[in-house]
């Protein structure tokens, strides 16, 4: 399988100081397994794109630098441009490219909103594929009112709430992140400088004044002549040719024409090839017919399967060593089923027999995202813990000081062997918590994974249980026992209670016996 990779193409509002935009691309540059495949800036727009390629992690943290560095070095409150903006990294989208699926992109654009919200303090907005709210779809209605209109709404009205972040704008503004399809980002130039006239044709253009579907479009003057401004949102159904010629058409209306076009960033080759076979009438084109096509072709050589690796954890805990025990079992077992939950809630987003659940749904897989990273840290936790109370019992006991250093050390580290699991079994039910919302909301098709989720999560709390019993068995203060043991019976009323809900849930919409 090729390494997956995923696009970001983060738009920031400065073009005119060379230094702040190097301050940001050496922060991305920090991140490994990331390239800068291109960078563009404008100064009448006063704006600079940057495109990145790379793993969904590293291209996720580089775009989180570059958000941080921006918001150090650019102050909205003096910014001035032709383009439209409400922050100082105005949007970042998400595409993408190889082995990722939009929904993929869609978390990615989430934790990063989630994370600049919490640790930048800047409001962020979701858009396109990510949006919370039909509203939000289009980046034209979150940019209402620029950065000085949306810094007087956010304050006082509700419907101008960030999805994540304060309701402030600070010097750095807001920013708009979400996930998208590739776009092309293509500016016409007119032979003339009459602004007018280019707004007039931007919207003749435009899909949202009844123009060429997937078109945005806008006119601004650029170096003293006046421009078309575009961004191609589906270049498959309305190509680059297409629009062009309906411009030309508009152009001559006025007695102008065509100077020249731009391109901004990269284009997908596509696109292009789509652009000459229109223009040249190449009716039977084929794309074998190109000849570094089949150069690539002929280059190629057969792809070799590579043999999976059984996971060691398993082969560790079949051995004779006492570590991992039961204790870091119970907590693979219930990463197992925060894992089965975040396939369901995948199988229902995307899905539009589910659409009513899928803010939802994208919700219930961020939690059990998290609860699945911590159960895998609680299985090396619970490993280290009996090993700290294995070295406890070791110490050495020759003197009556020895042996009272002993005796606390042991009670000591007993009671975080018993927290630990206990802290398990929390995870285990919050996941049959998210085990209920899945079998209930979540895809039809995917009833028998919910289903699965919660018998595997049931069963990582009694393993957990049993683990915070026999340590509680060695303490000597009976009250801090008696407090765990009362915590771990509610989680286990509880779980009960949960566990019955999901299998009438699971039955009554599959009517089979699961549990």
């Amino acid at each position: 399988m090729a390494t997956p990779l995923i696009e970001c193409i983060p738009n920031f509002s400065e073009a005119r100081n060379p230094k702040v935009i190097e301050a940001i691309t050496d922060s991305i540059r920090t991140v490994s397994d990331v390239q800068i495949l291109d960078q563009h800036s404008d100064l009448d727009h006063n704006r600079t794109v940057i495109t990145l390629l790379g793993a969904p992690q590293a291209v996720e943290e580089a775009a989180f630098q570059a958000i941080k560095k921006a918001a150090e070095l650019i102050n909205m409150d003096k910014h001035t441009g032709a383009h439209p903006r409400i922050g100082a990294t105005d949007v970042v989208p998400f595409v993408p490219i190889r082995e990722v699926s939009m929904n993929d992109c869609v978390e990615i654009a989430r934790r990063l909103g989630r994370r600049v919200g919490s640790e930048l303090k800047i409001p962020v907005y979701l858009y396109e594929e990510a949006a919370t709210c039909p509203d939000r779809v289009n980046l034209e209605n979150i940019r209402r009112g620029q950065y000085e209109g949306l810094k007087a709404e956010i304050k006082v009205n509700p419907e101008r709430a960030a999805d994540f972040g304060p309701a402030e704008l600070g010097k750095a503004g807001a920013t708009v992140i979400g996930a998208r399809q590739p776009l092309i980002a293509f500016n016409v130039y007119l032979t003339s400088d009459n602004v007018e006239i280019a707004k007039k044709i931007a919207r003749r253009v435009r899909f949202s004044s009844g123009g060429l579907r997937f078109i945005k479009a806008m006119g601004v003057l650029v170096e003293g002549r006046v421009q078309v401004s575009m961004n191609l949102t589906n270049y498959r159904k309305t190509s680059i040719a297409s629009v062009v010629e309906m411009i030309r058409r508009e152009a001559q209306r006025y007695g102008i024409a065509v100077h020249h076009s731009e391109l901004v960033g990269l284009i997908p080759q596509e696109a292009l090839i789509n652009t000459a076979v229109w223009y040249a009438q190449l009716d039977q084109f084929a794309p074998h017919q190109i000849l570094e096509y089949k150069l690539q072709e002929r280059g190629k050589e057969p792809v070799q399967k590579i043999k999976s690796q059984e996971y060691s954890f398993l082969d560790d805990l079949a051995s004779s060593s006492p570590t991992p025990g039961g204790g870091s079992a119970a907590a693979f077992t219930a990463a197992e089923a925060a894992a089965l939950v975040a396939m369901v809630g995948r199988l229902t987003v995307g899905k539009k027999k589910y659409a009513s659940v899928k803010q939802e749904m994208f919700k219930m897989v961020e939690t059990a995202e998290s609860l699945r990273q911590s159960l895998m840290e609680a299985v090396v936790n619970d490993a280290e813990a009996f090993k700290k109370v294995m070295a406890a019992y070791k110490l050495p006991k020759d003197t009556p000081g020895h042996v009272q250093e002993r005796k606390a050390a042991v009670q000591s580290v007993t009671y975080h062997a018993a927290k630990v699991p206990l802290k398990t079994g929390q995870s285990a039910v919050k996941v049959l918590e998210l085990s209920l919302q899945a079998a209930t909301k979540g895809n039809m098709n995917a009833i028998t994974d919910a289903g699965t989720a919660a018998a595997l999560a049931y069963a990582a709390l009694a393993g957990a249980g049993a683990n915070v019993r026999i340590n509680l068995s060695a303490l000597v203060d009976k009250e801090k026992a008696q407090q765990l043991e009362s915590e771990l019976a509610a989680l286990e009323e509880k779980a009960l209670k949960l566990r019955d809900s999901i299998h009438n849930a699971v039955k009554e919409r599959s009517h089979i016996h699961l549990l």
